[in-house]
């Protein structure tokens, strides 16, 4: 639920970023994602997308473009070119969408970021949750829990290694555990899901015996651990 209201929350934004006035129904919203649309997050944020136009009139375009970072550039672009009233796009590298968030800004047309923090891009807001925070909060209950202590290791799969919110999450994570000595490897578990169990069997399987904690980076990583 909380995912559809950010997503809400941002195509409105989008709109009146820009000036929109809210009984000209004749709108249309491009809302462009980082995400596949068969990852379980996304279909949270595409039921949002969905029930944002019964909501409000407006007319909403959705793309999908799983961590393709050219793709979802040119998303961008071709929703400039169409004159789109306003853009809801996440972020899928850091600062890859300085430029496009550049063009929006010529054109006039509002362009917001959501769900993956990224300060480079000069976009008319933000929403979603301060991914840094995440990771430092993460880390931090770890260590008062008494879950891992100076010089353990932690081990931190990720569904896309580089990308937004594992970047700004890592950063959290290493304000806690550096000054700790606690030692951590990223490890790319990739995207599909059975691939994502192999991936994360074997890497346990070899360094099962240094593994103090786990911190899981992406809802299929999560997702794919045992509840205890």
């Amino acid at each position: 639920m909380m995912r559809r209201i950010l997503l809400g929350a941002a195509a409105t934004l989008a709109l009146t970023a820009g000036g929109a006035v809210a009984q000209d129904k004749d709108k249309t919203l491009c809302w462009i994602s980082h995400g596949g649309p068969a990852d379980p997050v996304w279909t949270y944020f595409l039921q949002g997308a969905e029930d944002w136009p019964d909501a409000t009139g407006y007319s909403v375009s959705t793309s999908f473009h799983s961590g393709d970072v050219p793709s979802h550039q040119e998303a961008m672009r071709a929703a400039l070119a169409a004159g789109a009233d306003g853009i809801c796009s996440t972020s899928p590298d850091p600062g890859s969408m300085v430029d496009v968030a550049a063009e929006a800004r010529a054109e006039g047309i509002p362009a917001v970021n959501f769900n993956t923090s990224d300060d480079a891009p000069d976009c008319n807001a933000y929403v979603g949750g301060d991914l840094k925070a995440f990771g430092r909060i993460w880390a931090q209950y770890l260590v008062d829990n008494g879950h891992v202590k100076e010089g353990d290791f932690v081990w931190i799969p990720v569904e896309v290694p580089g990308a937004s919110y594992g970047v700004e999450e890592e950063k959290g994570i290493a304000e806690v555990f550096e000054p700790m000595n606690i030692t951590w490897e990223v490890t790319d578990a990739t995207r599909d899901q059975a691939e994502v169990i192999q991936r994360m069997t074997d890497y346990v399987i070899v360094n099962g015996d240094k593994i103090s904690a786990m911190i899981g980076l992406g809802d299929k990583v999560t997702g794919s651990v045992a509840r205890g």
